[in-house]
């Protein structure tokens, strides 16, 4: 790979030059969003904002001096070096290009520095605790073996065995450095903000941007939305203003900070509590971490123009570059990535992504799996899963959309363009383009050129009723931490819809070819009989649950059974990766980013905040006409109400027999043991218990 630093005329953001690099990746408009001019010409503010929020206290020759400074940020009171204190560093062979730049602390003792070296301006805190460096291991905090250049340093850090040197860094309270070869600030850092970059489409100009309050959310509007320019313009606008608010001038380290066994750290920003064991490199990154959700980096690590988000953990040899991690994501065992993010929950290990769009709880575990050019959420790649993204006509630049809870299994390949309706399963070599977004919950089966679809078949399977059900458990975000939004219902007036699509689709077919048919034919695909009819049947079942369940919990809410007293929900409806809701308030949410009306990054958030938070109110509009149609009904009575609850427990019961055969079949192979398989079923058993 041949790195390669240019530059070009380009309008992005309002930025009229922006300089990009070409870092061994095949995509030509990788670049940031800022010039370098940009970046450095922030004002003092920023490294106010940042320093406050690792509460340290950076020396003030690192501010621009051209600007006023609000000096109530630095909490310490420094002081010059005494004769005595410069004759005791002396006597510990440290040595300095001029004692008179070193400032400290009042209760700074220089007995616990040996063999430093100073350069530039330095500030030190006092150094009067033991830390503890491995379970029960304590040494005195202190500095030893290390050379140091433009530093401050907080109190009771232990810094060891610095075999090149730390440059132009500010670090917290609290930290351990040991066995460490270089870390420095340089100019034109970014910290892996405003980073550019294309997902899906892996050759494309570039639609997102990487940023420190990045969320699976705003990703989405963002992708999705890549060719409305207005909002476009408007969204990176708001984007460039939130990172030039907090753009620290130089690097720092928070509070409590342990990096040890590393070779390289450049240009790259800690925050509290982070741990970096043995990484190999971090280069232009950003790790969130704070004390109720760390941030792991473990050997081997190679990570560039990255941001890594609270919670989460990248270890075994890792190589990451131009890529967003979320919370609480975990990569591991040599995978690699390019060009791509990963939110709230992720599992990576052993296989590669490029320009993947993962929402949240995307896991793929297996060595030989490459995830390119898709949109995922709530998935799980079988091992040897691949995608096509390549026609070697014009350019790897095909993409697709795996809705919401799909699986391929192992082995099975993908050519996109395609879109896989939600909780779908994919098996064998699809090789026409499926798009089964009508046809939800569905297994797609490669037989040789025959390509079977079995519509609504996921929904009876044991699978199905594992997934909804461990998927909240497995959140292990902590609160606070959760900046992505995640809907967990499995039937919601966005399924709920592409099961009633599905069903009219069905219909139609048996309507047209009627009943003495063997197979039916939907696009390139084929139905057998058997499984159309049994498609139409579980999507009802699914369908009476779903009305069934909303009904429920309206009428404990409200006995009177009150109709909905607005329409915002009824209509289509989108999942915005993780975030169910109205098309009408998508729409209306980015017309009030292009008028302004969303005037930053934190009211977008909390616009979709209170989009989810009325999520119930906008479910009950969507259902409340639903079931009038399904019923045929012109208005809801409680007694229309015993009905339905009386179709729900039927449905209900229907579907939980239908996992029981699907488990019973499992545990006919002989290999289930008969107490997995017996805990299982009586989880079967109690499901009556939620039926009133």
């Amino acid at each position: 790979m041949v790195r390669y630093d240019g530059e070009v005329m380009k309008r992005c953001c309002d930025v009229e030059v922006v300089t990009y690099a070409y870092l061994n990746t095949t995509t030509p408009q990788h670049h940031n969003i800022f010039t370098t001019s940009q970046h450095h010409n922030t004002t003092t503010s920023h490294l106010n904002i940042i320093s406050q929020h690792l509460n340290i206290s950076p020396p003030q020759h690192l501010y621009n001096t051209s600007t006023p400074q609000h000096n109530n940020i630095t909490h310490m009171i420094y002081r010059n070096l005494t004769e005595n204190e410069i004759s005791t560093l002396q006597v510990n062979s440290c040595w300095a290009e001029d004692w008179q730049r070193i400032e400290e602390s009042e209760d700074f003792e220089p007995r616990f520095f040996h063999r430093v070296m100073f350069y530039g301006d330095i500030r030190l805190g006092a150094f009067t605790d033991n830390v503890e460096v491995s379970r029960g291991f304590m040494k005195h905090s202190g500095v030893n073996n290390a050379t140091l250049r433009n530093v401050t340093i907080g109190n009771n850090c232990l810094i060891e065995n610095i075999s090149g040197y730390i440059n132009n860094y500010t670090i917290g309270d609290d930290c351990i450095i040991s066995n460490v070869c270089t870390m420095e600030t340089t100019d034109g850092a970014t910290y892996g903000e405003g980073n550019l970059i294309s997902v899906l489409n892996e050759v494309g100009e570039g639609n997102l941007i990487l940023f420190h309050g990045l969320t699976s959310q705003v990703a989405a509007l963002m992708v999705k939305h890549f060719h409305n320019r207005p909002l476009k313009d408007t969204i990176r606008r708001l984007i460039r203003e939130e990172i030039e608010r907090t753009a620290p001038d130089m690097a720092a380290i928070g509070n409590r900070v342990k990096i040890v066994n590393t070779k390289e750290i450049t240009n790259t920003v800690i925050y509290d509590d982070c741990e970096i064991a043995g990484a190999a490199r971090l280069s232009d990154c950003t790790l969130m971490s704070n004390s109720n959700a760390s941030v792991y980096i473990g050997t081997g690590v190679i990570c560039e123009n990255s941001i890594i988000g609270d919670g989460s953990s990248i270890i075994n040899s890792v190589k990451m570059q131009d890529c967003f991690v979320g919370e609480a994501c975990k990569l591991s065992n040599g995978f690699t990535a390019a060009g791509s993010v990963f939110f709230a929950n992720s599992y990576m290990a052993n296989g590669e992504a490029c320009a993947a769009f993962c929402g949240p709880f995307t896991a793929s575990h297996h060595k030989s799996s490459l995830l390119i050019g898709g949109q995922f959420s709530f998935y799980n790649a079988g091992s040897a899963t691949n995608f096509s993204n390549h026609a070697y006509k014009m350019g790897p630049m095909h993409w697709g959309v795996l809705e919401r809870g799909s699986k391929t299994a192992s082995g099975a390949y993908l050519l996109m363009p395609a879109t896989i309706g939600t909780f779908s399963v994919c098996f064998g070599k699809l090789m026409h383009h499926p798009n089964t977004r009508n046809l939800p919950f569905s297994y797609l089966i490669a037989g040789g050129d025959t390509m079977f679809l079995v519509p609504g078949r996921n929904i009876t399977t044991v699978g199905l009723y594992r997934d909804i059900r461990k998927w909240p458990k497995r959140d292990v975000r902590p609160i606070g931490s959760q900046k992505s939004i995640v809907n967990f219902d499995w039937l919601s007036p966005f399924s709920v819809g592409e099961i009633l699509n599905g069903k009219k689709i069905l219909e139609n077919l048996r309507s047209a070819s009627g009943d003495n048919v063997s197979t039916y034919n939907y696009h390139e695909y084929v139905i057998n009989a058997s499984s159309l009819r049994k498609g139409i049947k579980y999507y009802d079942i699914a369908l009476r649950i779903y009305m069934g369940a909303v009904l429920k919990r309206v009428l404990k809410k409200d006995p009177l059974l009150t109709p909905p007293t607005s329409d915002v929900g009824v209509g289509d409806w989108h999942d915005l990766s993780g975030l169910l809701l109205p098309a009408s308030e998508e729409e209306r949410i980015i017309n009030d980013i292009k008028e302004g009306t969303l005037g930053d990054i934190q009211a977008i958030n909390d616009r979709l905040v209170e989009i989810n938070n009325n999520y119930r109110e906008y479910q009950w509009a969507w259902t409340y006409r639903m079931i009038l149609d399904y019923y045929n009904l012109t208005e809801l009575t409680l007694a229309d109400a015993e009905r339905i609850h009386a179709d729900y427990i039927t449905a209900r019961r229907a579907w939980i027999a239908e996992i029981r055969k699907d488990a019973e079949k499992e545990f006919a192979m002989g290999d289930v043991e008969e107490e997995v398989f017996r805990n299982f079923i009586d989880n079967l058993d109690h499901e009556i218990d939620y039926e009133e």
